[in-house]
């Protein structure tokens, strides 16, 4: 039977301490859970909601572009969207909070991707879709945060980079015992994220940065080598002109590769031995 895999009640029972109202549902297939969190919360369902597909016809990533998620292979990916009112005081920096807390729940050699990829060994393992639904009400916007991560590999697919998958990482970790592990400190790290914001995780997620201290394109063309996160979630690169801080909606980040090469290019605007630690 659906679901009957994936501890819900112990699951819920330890988010309920956090989240009153708090409702967990594994559907057998969904096009997208963010899109499905989304349409409840406009016809006002609107409680805590972790939602959770085997399989997804359409799912969504940043900027609009299709989530390949291993479709016809049962099990090979985990995809959930967790929903909930939130009212932090400054919205900057929600997906890195959610990265980080997903990392740090899984593995201590994920890195971090700005704003929103987890990372392996240079590919991408996991990623994250924040999106609100609705007007503001007296318990906040109503927040739906999606996550993708690979549990096993992708076969059959056209990918110009294989992505990495989790249970490379960890071979004990399938998708029910993945989310088992992220449950829980998720939902403790956007609670944090309301209080507090993303200031105090910026030290965390820079020892995890998988650009930190390398030379990288921006989506305007702008070269430089980035330098972290600042306090609000910005990345900060510095240029041949300027240290920039950019935020989430303006920019894709991409590592300069030397020619021929699959790793990304040492940065010709600092010395090897100012690069920060952190790299991936």
């Amino acid at each position: 039977m659906t679901g009957s895999r994936w501890a819900l009640e112990g699951i819920s029972q330890s988010v309920s301490l956090l989240l009153p109202g708090f409702v967990m549902e594994v559907l057998p297939e969904i096009d997208s859970t963010n899109s499905e969190l989304i349409r409840r919360a406009r016809a006002g369902r609107d409680a805590p909601t972790l939602l959770v597909a085997e399989a997804q016809t359409a799912g969504r990533g940043r900027l609009g572009r299709n989530w390949q998620d291993g479709a016809g292979q049962p099990g090979s990916a985990l995809k959930f969207s967790l929903g909930l009112p939130l009212a932090p005081a400054d919205w900057s920096g929600l997906s890195l909070a959610v990265g980080l807390a997903v990392a740090e729940s899984l593995h201590p050699e994920i890195r971090l991707k700005w704003p929103n990829d987890l990372w392996w060994q240079g590919r991408k393992l996991a990623g994250i879709l924040v999106e609100t639904a609705g007007a503001a009400h007296a318990t906040g916007r109503f927040v739906v945060i999606g996550i993708g991560i690979n549990i096993e590999p992708l076969e059959g697919q056209d990918f110009s980079t294989r992505p990495a998958w989790l249970q490379a990482l960890d071979p004990s970790l399938d998708a029910p015992a993945a989310l088992a592990r992220i449950a829980l400190p998720l939902v403790r790290a956007v609670r944090a994220f309301e209080r507090h914001g993303f200031a105090p995780l910026a030290e965390r997620f820079n020892e995890r940065d998988a650009f930190a201290g390398l030379a990288v394109r921006l989506s305007d063309g702008t070269e430089g080598q980035a330098l972290g996160v600042a306090a609000n979630g910005a990345l900060r690169v510095r240029t041949r002109t300027e240290l920039r801080e950019i935020i989430s909606s303006e920019v894709s980040v991409r590592p300069l590769l030397a020619a021929g090469d699959a790793s990304p290019a040492p940065s010709p605007f600092s010395t090897p031995s100012s690069s920060p630690s952190g790299r991936a």
